[in-house]
């Protein structure tokens, strides 16, 4: 009746995937907001953010942008009790990036799983 998820396993698969089909891959980047395209309305053409590591600042165009941050976690109490406490489909400390990322450039949120 459960599946396990087991992210661990998944992320070295998808990067192997990701680092072959890309041109370049930028590693530590938080993306910190979106910038809107000035000729055409209600679309995304790039982001700006910066290297955690080196505070290094980037500005990325692009012809399409797909939003993949995590969601929010941890913001409720489960009903979950002993073994199932506490357990979440994102990471402990995912801060809702996904969310946040679309709302401040006026996206209208719906069909949300929480």
């Amino acid at each position: 009746w459960q599946i396990m998820i087991h992210g661990e396993s998944y992320k070295p698969i998808v990067a192997e995937a990701a680092c072959k089909a890309a041109t370049e891959v930028y590693n530590r980047i938080m993306v910190t907001h979106l910038l809107m395209d000035r000729t055409k309305a209600n679309r995304v053409a790039g982001a700006v953010g910066f290297n955690v590591r080196t505070g290094d600042f980037y500005v990325f165009r692009a012809k399409a942008v797909i939003v993949c941050a995590g969601g929010a976690s941890h913001i409720y109490k489960p009903r979950a009790v002993g073994e199932g406490m506490g357990r979440t489909w994102y990471a402990p400390w995912s801060s809702a990036s996904a969310y946040a990322l679309p709302i401040l450039v006026g996206a209208k949120m719906t069909q949300m799983e929480n």
